[in-house]
């Protein structure tokens, strides 16, 4: 996982939670970066998993509710980071629709070690989008964050429902309906 991921979510703790939970966090285990991160470094994706467990029991949030405000805060930074992914997309639904064959072209570009999920999408109609989520890291909470971070840069409503395909959460369905 790229390290722009945990040092967002680091500076997310610390603004959100303070410096001594941020700190907690990261020593409670011994990570092989040992809590260390550069945003161009690539880790474990465990690292993060752990990282939010431990803030679970810090802050008495759930794990899968910490990774969701995590993908709507990491949202925001890739829209402060990274403008050009946005250029010409007038829509959530156009930005959503345009992940696989334009937004993570332009992140292999950037970071060509990434490892990112894949997802299916389908319109069902022009009020209706299914985005099928496909990952080993079953981050699915974390992704259900970035599509509703997206809702909110594009100002639009929309209900998200999901439905786990398989049991694990490496596959899941996002069921967006605007209003």
């Amino acid at each position: 996982m790229k390290g722009i991921v945990f040092t967002e979510f680091l500076e997310m703790v610390e603004d959100r939670f303070g410096l001594l939970v941020t700190d907690k966090i990261i020593e409670e285990d011994r990570f092989d970066s040992k809590g260390a991160y550069t945003a161009v470094g690539t880790y474990d994706h465990q690292e993060m998993v752990i990282l939010v467990e431990n803030l679970s029991k810090e802050v008495d949030i759930p794990v899968g509710q910490l990774f969701q405000l995590y993908g709507q805060h990491f949202f925001h930074i890739l829209v402060e980071s990274y403008p050009r992914f946005f250029e010409g997309i007038p829509t959530a639904f156009d930005f959503l629709k345009s992940i696989e064959n334009h937004i993570h072209v332009e992140v292999l570009k950037l970071y060509p070690d990434a490892e990112l999920p894949h997802f299916e999408i389908q319109d069902v109609n022009l009020d209706q989008l299914e985005m099928t989520y496909y990952s080993n890291r079953k981050l699915y909470k974390f992704a259900q964050g970035l599509i509703e971070g997206c809702l909110t840069h594009y100002n639009e409503k929309a209900s998200l429902d999901l439905d786990l395909l398989k049991a694990d959460g490496s596959v899941v369905k996002f069921t967006l309906v605007k209003q």
